[in-house]
Parts: C-alpha cells; sequence; structure tokens
C-alpha cells in the first residue's frame, strides 16, 4: 500500500505524504517490517510478523530492534482500541528484555494495557517465537496528548 513512498522525504511542518486506511492500521514502516494486526480490541492487541532476512543481525538472528518495534506497535495498537480514534498518544519509555533468540518462522506479540492516569498508559507485550516460546518481554508508558494541547 506504501510502497510506492518508502524513499520519499519526511518534510518537517510538511503534510503527511500518506494516510492511514482506519485508526487502527499498519503505518508505512509497520508495513515495510511485514506487521499483520491480528487483532486489536479493549485494551489488548495481537500482532505478529514473519522473520525474514530484512529482520536479520549478523548473526542470523531477529535483529533485536525488530522484536522491539514488532512489541511497541503491538502495544500501541492496544492503546488505540481504547481511545476515541485522532487521539495522539506517544511512546515515552519502553523496555526490552530478551529470553531467547529468534531464529526464524512467524513471530506474534501479545499486548495489553494498563490506564494509570487521563494521560498516561502503561502497556506490556511478550514475543513469542512460532514454537511459543517467549523470547522477549516489552513493558512501556504512554502519554496521550492533553485536550486541546
Amino acid at each position: 500500500m506504501y510502497e510506492h513512498l518508502y524513499e520519499e522525504p519526511m518534510v518537517a511542518g510538511a503534510p503527511l505524504p500518506f494516510a492511514l486506511p482506519g485508526w487502527i492500521a499498519c503505518a508505512p514502516f509497520e508495513e515495510y517490517l511485514g506487521m499483520t494486526i491480528e487483532e486489536a480490541a479493549c485494551g489488548r492487541a495481537v500482532l505478529s510478523l514473519s522473520f525474514t532476512v530484512k529482520h536479520a543481525q549478523g548473526k542470523g538472528l531477529m535483529h533485536g530492534g525488530a522484536v522491539t518495534a514488532l512489541a511497541d506497535t503491538a502495544v500501541a495498537m492496544a492503546i488505540k482500541s481504547l481511545l476515541p480514534e485522532g487521539t495522539h498518544f506517544v511512546t515515552t519509555e519502553l523496555t526490552l528484555v530478551f529470553h531467547a533468540p529468534i531464529r526464524g518462522g512467524r513471530v506474534k506479540a501479545v499486548a495489553a494495557t494498563r490506564r494509570e492516569d487521563e494521560r498516561t498508559i502503561r502497556g506490556s507485550a511478550g514475543v513469542y517465537d512460532e514454537s511459543g516460546v517467549k523470547a522477549a518481554s516489552f513493558t512501556a508508558l504512554f502519554r496521550v496528548k492533553a485536550a486541546g494541547g
């Protein structure tokens, strides 16, 4: 969907060169990595992606950045399932702990959220290899833009 835009420069202050097809949808980065939203409702989400060569680090394991991106996006989709369409929010803090390497196959992130106050949401996700082995644990703090701000 966005392939023709991948190499377009992003310019600060300029209108976005793309539009999301829906509130809960993959943006260009997620599409580029190959993420699929399997479910997103009631503060939970499940996303997956097939481990391909573009996700590999030098020793052939899934790159930590790809693992982190999958987990962070899963939590973001879980948050979107709770907030009104168009609400702005950002990741302000994140931690990823690795438990096992990912060597191939389809990788899944299972995310859940917990609202701490009006503008703070805490999220977590487990990242699993295709055998169901937990490869990583992700936690993050998100901040919702103030109303009228």
